[in-house]
């Protein structure tokens, strides 16, 4: 899972084919990657200005990294601040850890039966049909058996 937050600074948002000049956008981008359930988990904390990303923080790492020279003075910054990394290395367990917990029972339990269709495929060499096509769509979870 992954949550996004943007900020769009300097004016307006632009009408609909209008041209972005003197627009900047700042984005914080905060990720879970959860493998084999909690047994391994990763919390990746991306910023990002105007499409470029400038600083990342990865729990695999420990500390931040600088992509640009704004993102490396962040980065040393933050590396020194003893609170702000506490916060960082252990999102692991309160953010990462609690979003799977609260989201587990949707996602182990949610079922979407499947949509069925059957249709007559003509034969190329003889009038008449040549077999059948059965469709199946828009169902979860993703393994079934089709006979």
């Amino acid at each position: 899972g992954a949550v996004l937050v943007a900020l769009v600074v300097l004016g307006a948002a632009p009408a609909a084919g209008a041209e972005l000049s003197g627009v900047f956008q700042k984005m914080a981008k905060y990720e879970c990657y959860f493998i084999n359930g909690t047994e391994k988990m990763r919390f990746v904390a991306r910023s990002i200005y105007s499409r470029e990303q400038h600083l990342m923080f990865d729990s695999d790492v420990g500390h931040y990294v600088g992509f640009t020279a704004f993102g490396e003075v962040n980065a040393r910054r933050f590396n020194s601040n003893p609170d702000v990394m506490e916060n960082r290395r252990t999102a692991v367990d309160w953010l990462c850890r609690i979003c799977y917990e609260l989201s587990t029972p949707f996602l182990t339990e949610h079922r979407v039966p499947p949509s069925v269709s059957i249709s007559l495929l003509p034969s190329s060499s003889q009038a008449g049909a040549g077999g059948l096509l059965c469709s199946v769509m828009d169902f979860y979870p993703a393994h079934i058996q089709v006979r």
